[in-house]
């Protein structure tokens, strides 16, 4: 059995966020003051809906959140979800999206519990930039040395997001390209979307992926690499083959036709969606006893309705009914 929505999409990346605490209060993201959290479920919760969800055909979970490596537990629980297998009889591919803050410290722990892959939230290569831009001072030594621990750990291949803000961090394109070549990481730029806590997006801050192909050609140009329909990135190395970067553009080419992912909040609640208006609350079904007959039936349901794409910047957008960090990355 395999979740197929009612557009042809079929669902196989389900990302569970653990938390929605954050040591960081990046300001794309976060206000900066200390509003609402959404309650935690126990880890043993997340990995049950984890297991049905791969019942019905799912073969990567990413943990996200907040900060997962915040929750107590992570380990134990990567190590659980290393023991399942997909419907081919295949381990799961499992990641983790991270800021980095304590990766170092983790990042082998966690490898030897079956993590697959990690992803480092990091938008901006220099120790005073970073620091405004994630509001903690010494941040980004403690970042980098997570993203070579991970390296170390046989994570690869480590992967740097970075979401560009026009007259922010854009001057970070280049510097970011160099980090590529020099770290050995996959660094990808993601388009900056409505989904921050002081709603400041406009169209025109936006970094648009040709706009960032065009000012990396300064540096070096780029030559784009085949990648799956359903990967939300367009791959690109440079011309002389050293080091790769990602560019994510859900704002100038959405990708929303081959989506496959499907997102569960802190809290419980199913999201087919990261705009979506409305949530399935799973956590309530579990609460009142559900069976995993009754959990599936509910889990298809919610599927069915998964939007056919976003509106963003279209008359009449209505912004997502959570923000990202209460939705998970």
């Amino acid at each position: 059995m395999h979740l197929t929505d009612k557009f042809g999409r079929r669902i196989s990346d389900l990302r569970i966020s653990i938390t929605d605490r954050c040591n960081y209060k990046c300001v794309y993201c976060r206000s900066g003051n200390d509003g609402p959290q959404f309650s935690e479920m126990d880890i043993a919760e997340y990995l049950r809906i984890a297991r049905i969800f791969v019942e019905l055909g799912i073969t990567k979970v990413r943990l996200t959140g907040g900060e997962p490596l915040l929750r107590k537990g992570l380990v134990e629980m990567v190590r659980e979800l290393g023991g399942m297998r997909t419907l081919e009889g295949r381990p799961l591919d499992i990641a983790i999206t991270t800021n980095g803050h304590l990766l170092a410290e983790l990042a082998q722990p966690l490898a030897d519990a079956g993590l697959t892959r990690v992803t480092v939230s990091m938008d901006a290569v220099d120790p005073e930039h970073f620091a405004r831009i994630t509001r903690v001072p010494n941040g980004y030594e403690r970042v980098l040395a997570g993203i070579r621990a991970a390296q170390r750990a046989g994570l690869h291949p480590v992967k740097v997001n970075c979401v560009l803000l026009r007259g922010f961090n854009d001057d970070q394109i280049i510097p970011f390209g160099v980090f590529a070549r020099e770290e050995g990481a996959i660094v990808r730029f993601i388009e900056f979307m409505p989904l921050e806590e002081d709603r400041v997006w406009t169209p025109e801050i936006v970094i648009t992926l040709d706009e960032i192909v065009r000012r990396m050609a300064a540096f070096m140009p780029l030559r784009e690499v085949e990648h799956s329909r359903s990967e939300t990135a367009r791959r690109y190395r440079f011309e002389d083959g050293v080091g790769e970067i990602g560019i994510i553009a859900p704002v100038s080419q959405p990708f929303c036709g081959h989506c496959s992912r499907i997102r569960v909040t802190s809290d419980g609640k199913i999201r087919t969606c990261l705009f979506s208006v409305r949530e399935h609350d799973l956590a309530a079904l579990m609460l009142n006893g559900a069976s995993d007959e009754e959990m599936i039936a509910f889990i298809q349901r919610a599927v069915d309705q998964k939007e056919e794409r976003h509106h963003i910047g279209e008359a009449g957008f209505i912004p997502a009914s959570r923000t990202m960090v209460h939705i998970g990355g």
